[in-house]
């Protein structure tokens, strides 16, 4: 199992209308973006790390873990009984697997390159 303690570090938000969202997350709530490519967008001072990536489907957010060991902690969410959906995979920045946990939330784990 992993030694890691998981901490929530960042909040995936998933639009199909990526420009208004911004647009509202900036008026509503003065956060800034770095835009990464047409479809992503790195939220910058929200308080927690966040994005909002293009998508049709309208899903709640996706609650993202940070993690030393990618590995371990894919063991160990397994071990607790999570159906990995994506495994590992790489994205500007690093590296990170999806999974349900057992009640049925969508989350992350991402770790540094």
């Amino acid at each position: 199992m992993s030694s890691d303690t998981l901490k929530i570090d960042y909040v995936e938000f998933s639009s199909p209308d990526m420009e208004a969202t911004e647009s509202f997350f900036a008026k509503a709530f003065g956060w800034s973006f770095v835009e990464y490519g047409p479809d992503y967008r790195d939220i910058r001072e929200a308080g927690l790390g966040g994005g909002i990536a293009r998508s049709e489907a309208q899903v709640a957010p996706l609650v993202v873990l940070k993690a030393e060991n990618l590995e371990s902690s894919l063991e160990t969410v397994r071990q607790a009984g999570a159906e990995v959906t994506k495994e590992i995979f790489a994205f500007p920045g690093g590296r990170r697997f999806e999974f349900r946990e057992p009640g049925g939330t969508l989350m992350a784990v991402w770790s540094d390159p």
